[in-house]
């Protein structure tokens, strides 16, 4: 061997002269005691890998999301191999001396709780090819997260009730009410927040009920409720207890107030102006007049509740045939129940070449129904 070849020193562990090549570059640097070994002595005491004897997942049994740092994260998942593989590769650490490092794993499901994880390392440390293998197991503790927890604790901090102005919501203002509700909460879902749920939905007699996670939310779906069917919020405060730092802690009823007609509807306003078909409760009533087809619209003052009585419903309407037209302001048909020619006010949006038209009779009279298709 070359004299270049031989550093002129000796092992402090064995006492061999070590042979090193002048222009290797010793990991570690002059502060690392095993720099100054051979390389026989070195890679005895030599782990390419530092491995925990176990890890540990905790994940929730009802929702599936997985616990990290001090907090729950939704995940998305039901298989946790691969959650296994990122926390695995996250806890091991490979020596600082190693270079060209590659690496791989094996995962091997052993029960429902438990996964073995068979990593296989590679790398070169002074510029010697060096691998090794490590066996990691991995158990899944299936625990409870904050957000069941509380879930099933029938935890809430608002109330919202959708309730009708002198009347019930009908089963489908019922319906949608809910859709909305679990929409909103999709979608802060959707954004992580784990604080949005809705931990129960009871209908009753007068409406729909729903407890929600926080006040702000329950504000946000009341809001969006009858931005949607119409009508007003209100909210009624309840003092349930105090927090650790003597703050006041309220739970909200938001109620959403649903306006006393709904599109369809048809009501006398006892104005002179004849039945008006209801479209819009949005703000203040609109409507179309069934007896010239003129628009309607209540007043600032009125709102979603000027004084009118129901009369039916569009959905009361019967085709029934069109005798003649008389003139631009009246047609005369035939009363669907007794089929007798009445003469009837005849409102701008009939086709005067109709055969046939949609009535609603009331005891006021009949009166021609726009065509569904007509509403704006």
């Amino acid at each position: 061997m070359s004299s270049g070849s031989r550093s002129g020193e000796f092992c402090p562990r064995c006492g061999d002269e070590i042979e090193r090549a002048p222009e290797v570059d010793l990991p570690g640097g002059p502060r690392d005691p095993d720099a100054v070994l051979c390389d026989g002595c070195y890679f005895e005491s030599f782990d390419l890998v530092d491995a925990p004897d176990r890890i540990e997942i905790r994940v929730c049994s009802q929702c599936g999301a997985l616990h990290r740092g001090n907090r729950w994260v939704d995940v998305g998942a039901r298989d946790y191999t691969e959650v296994a593989v990122e926390e695995t590769a996250e806890r091991l650490s490979v020596h600082v001396d190693a270079d060209e490092v590659e690496w791989g794993v094996d995962p091997e499901q052993v029960d429902q709780n438990t996964i073995r994880m068979h990593c296989l390392f590679g790398g070169r440390v002074r510029e010697t090819p060096i691998s090794e293998e490590v066996t990691v197991p991995v158990y899944i503790a299936r625990q409870t997260c904050d957000r069941c927890g509380r879930i099933a604790g029938d935890y809430y901090a608002s109330i919202i009730q959708v309730r009708g102005t002198d009347r019930e919501p009908t089963p489908e203002e019922n319906d949608r009410a809910v859709e909305i509700a679990e929409s909103y909460i999709a979608d802060r879902e959707a954004t992580g927040d784990r604080n949005a749920f809705i931990t129960e939905t009871t209908r009753t007699d007068d409406g729909v009920d729903m407890k929600i996670s926080t006040n702000q939310m329950g504000q946000g779906i009341a809001k969006r409720i009858v931005a949607e069917l119409g009508g007003s919020v209100s909210e009624a405060p309840t003092l349930v207890t105090e927090d650790g730092d003597g703050n006041e802690v309220y739970r909200v009823t938001f109620t959403a107030r649903l306006p006393p007609y709904t599109p369809g509807d048809v009501i006398d306003l006892d104005d002179d102006g004849g039945p008006v078909l209801v479209r819009s409760a949005h703000g203040n009533l609109k409507g179309t007049q069934l007896a010239t087809g003129e628009r309607y619209e209540a007043s600032f003052e009125e709102g979603i509740d000027p004084e009118a009585r129901k009369l039916g419903e569009r959905a009361d309407g019967e085709e029934t045939t069109v005798v003649t037209v008389e003139d631009e302001r009246a047609v005369q048909v035939l009363d669907p129940e007794t089929f007798e020619a009445k003469t009837i006010p005849r409102p701008s949006y009939m086709d005067p070449d109709a055969d046939t038209v949609r009535v609603f009779k009331h005891r006021n009279g009949l009166h021609v129904l726009p065509d569904p298709d007509d509403d704006e």
